[in-house]
């Protein structure tokens, strides 16, 4: 139920919702930035390009759709769950909106290093559905409106100062409804791009069930007006069971933590009571399983398509045909603290209905299960991101932006973090500003859009820790150090009360360290202090409070209980301040590494440098990686499949002699400007003695 401010904001947002082209009204009939659809990556970008300061419209087919967990409900997870931190810290929706329609709290690696700790939650769908929507209805320089996008608006003439064959000038909506121009347009379209939906041998048009397919002319535009190379992929979704149905007798009772972590850095608890969270449960399948997905093949036409699905989120058939015998994993989680829904998590089908019952009952604790609404497949168009710059706008269409399913990817999160960065740059490219990338030495989020840009996709994208080279650094309890000062200070994208929490945090903490390293005794008596046998006896020297932390039996409290006066006022900051005090000898161990990228990544490489004829001994296969890809810096260069060492070292010979001729041409126009003229002074006429007219 939403609460009294929530229900006055969607009042106030309900008076700038429109539908089109039925009772078309539109406040705007231009604007800084349009956003084509509602998903994670819709919401998130809308949001962020009105936060930087753009008018924004954002166009969806169903609004009552805005926010809605289209697959599993859940948000976070390995890798995941970074992404969904670094959302928040650059004061994004989802990290907040969990925290409200959370219901099962968790935090998986538990046994690593925090560095990959996994933040998760199982959500109620109804409650984060009706806290994005309530967000951003109430959001200043927001105008939501519903409707299908026909096409995008395209004009050849282009701004000479900046890269790009096309410019966007806004979209026609299908029906009659006038068009909508915009400086920018960013298309989040999910799987509704030219998407097919398939259940046993039929198939239908459709992204979603249950909603309209997408127009073919978005799709059409992109392929044929702009010349984008776009590809197939593909996913799946489990069928919903009723929970009264299921025998959880048979299955493994997994409760949630007891002392539930919060995605916001916002927010100090969530809005559900860890006595109130709901526990998850976990079977295994069985023979019986592997034998009706033999027997359905037949009748799964969606299985026998050659179209790429999701390595690490696969269909049960996918799974039976790649490793027969096996035993998998199905957790059993609820989709709501007062729905009758299970998510069969790991059970993704797109068999016929009948065989789908037939297949979940082969699980003891399913034996007797009723399906609510069936599995099925959807199939949908992407467009390969190597044809994007690290802002995510498109290479040769200047103002257009893509961002989620569209580019690749797979899961919310990916969406999220995709859409606020593509809604960040949009705003700025439509308010004359310069558009902006994020390293992958600072954030998940810049690693999850240089291996898009750089390396491409051959399968649905999902993030993992071990795709990030210092993670160490880029842990999920510092993305409010590492972004949220950038997004107030560089980027714009962050609000003062954010950013002031920010500060006080930081500044809280550095003065903690320094308390911590004016702390310095012997072992003896650190030993004798904190009563522990930790420390070796044979240890010599001195050590500070700082290098106690970084023993595994030694927390912040300890320490605190036994030195109350100098670090009681910290202990607000005592999980973050042993985590800190673990990887600060690991993190300045990467400092060098992490120069070195920065260093290549400064290093611009021009759009239109011609890599077939470009005087530099480099292969033919590396002149047709670069000139195919065009990466934006040395660095990006630096990553890209199929570059050897030798290719870069000659690249950045090339880089830096170009640079160093171009800071003569500068120095020399410099130095001729301020030369003082020869021969005699001018008159005070303003002509020189002897000048002949």
């Amino acid at each position: 139920m939403l609460t009294r401010k929530w229900w006055s904001s969607l009042r106030y947002g309900l008076s700038r919702v429109s539908r089109a082209p039925a009772g078309y009204r539109a406040i705007h009939r231009r604007y800084d930035v349009i956003v084509v659809g509602g998903g994670h990556a819709g919401t998130e970008a809308a949001a962020a390009a009105a936060r930087v300061g753009a008018e924004t419209l954002l166009v969806t087919q169903k609004i009552d759709t805005i926010g809605a967990l289209s697959c599993n409900p859940s948000l976070g997870g390995v890798g995941k769950g970074q992404l969904v931190r670094e959302v928040d810290a650059l004061d994004g929706l989802c990290g907040r909106a969990g925290d409200r329609a959370g219901i099962h709290f968790s935090v998986l690696n538990r046994s690593k290093g925090p560095a990959v700790w996994g933040p998760r939650a199982q959500l109620d769908r109804q409650r984060y559905r009706d806290f994005i929507q309530a967000e951003l209805l109430a959001t200043p320089r927001l105008e939501v409106m519903e409707g299908s996008v026909e096409e995008l608006l395209v004009e050849e003439e282009v701004d000479p100062e900046r890269p790009g064959r096309h410019r966007v000038t806004g979209i026609r909506l299908a029906g009659h409804a006038p068009p909508l121009e915009a400086s920018s347009v960013i298309l989040t379209t999910g799987t509704f791009l030219s998407g097919f939906l398939f259940l046993g041998q039929t198939s239908s048009p459709g992204g979603r069930i249950g909603d309209p397919p997408s127009s073919s002319g978005l799709s059409r535009t992109l392929k044929e007006t702009l010349g984008l190379q776009v590809g197939r992929l593909r996913t799946g979704t489990p069928p919903r069971i009723l929970k009264d149905s299921v025998d959880l007798t048979l299955a493994t009772l997994h409760p949630p933590d007891q002392h539930p972590t919060p995605f916001s850095f916002l927010n100090t608890h969530t809005h559900c009571k860890p006595e109130e969270q709901l526990p998850c449960y976990l079977v295994r399948t069985t023979p019986g399983v592997d034998r009706v997905v033999m027997e359905s093949l037949d009748d799964n036409s969606h299985i026998q398509e050659d179209t790429k699905g999701p390595r690490y989120c696969p269909s049960i058939e996918s799974r039976v045909l790649r490793f027969p015998g096996r035993s998998h994993q199905v957790w059993l989680e609820p989709e709501g603290m007062t729905s009758n829904l299970l998510y069969p998590q790991g059970l993704s089908m797109t068999m016929p209905p009948d065989m789908q019952l037939r297949l979940l009952r082969q699980i003891p604790a399913l034996h007797r299960v009723e399906i609510s609404t069936p599995g099925y497949g959807v199939q949908y168009d992407y467009v390969c991101p190597t044809q994007l710059c690290p802002s995510l706008q498109v290479k040769t269409t200047q103002g257009l932006f893509l961002a989620g399913q569209i580019n690749g990817t797979t899961g919310y999160e990916e969406a999220a973090a995709q859409g606020l960065w593509a809604g960040v740059n949009a705003a700025r490219s439509a308010l004359a500003a310069p558009l902006l990338a994020l390293s992958r030495t600072e954030s998940y989020i810049g690693v999850l859009i240089d291996d898009l840009v750089t390396r491409g996709v051959t399968e649905p994208y999902r993030m993992f820790t071990s795709r990030a080279e210092f993670r160490t650094l880029l842990r999920p309890d510092n993305a409010d150090l590492r972004l949220t000062l950038k997004g107030f200070e560089e980027v714009g994208c962050v609000s003062a009360q954010r950013y002031n929490e920010a500060v006080r945090v930081k500044e809280g903490l550095e003065e903690a360290f320094a308390t911590l390293g004016s702390l310095s005794r012997s072992p003896r008596d650190w030993r004798k202090t904190l009563e522990t046998s930790s420390i070796s006896q044979n240890k010599g020297g001195t050590l500070t409070a700082t290098e106690l932390l970084q023993y595994n039996d030694i927390t912040y409290d300890d320490l605190a209980a036994a030195l109350p006066e100098s670090l009681a006022p910290f202990l607000e900051f005592s999980q973050r301040l042993k985590i800190e005090a673990v990887y600060r000898p690991h993190c300045e161990l990467q400092k060098k590494e992490i120069q070195r990228i920065q260093r290549e990544e400064g290093m611009y490489l021009s759009p239109d440098l011609d890599y077939l004829s470009l005087p530099v001994s480099l292969s033919n296969e590396v002149r047709e990686i670069l000139d195919r890809v065009r990466p934006t810096t040395l660095g990006a260069a630096t990553r890209l499949p199929g570059m050897t060492p030798a290719a870069i070292v000659h690249l950045l010979n090339f880089v830096t002699q170009k640079n160093n001729n171009q800071n003569k041409i500068i120095h020399n126009q410099h130095s001729r400007a301020h030369k003082k003229p020869s021969g005699p002074e001018p008159s005070e006429g303003g002509e020189r003695a002897g000048a002949v007219s």
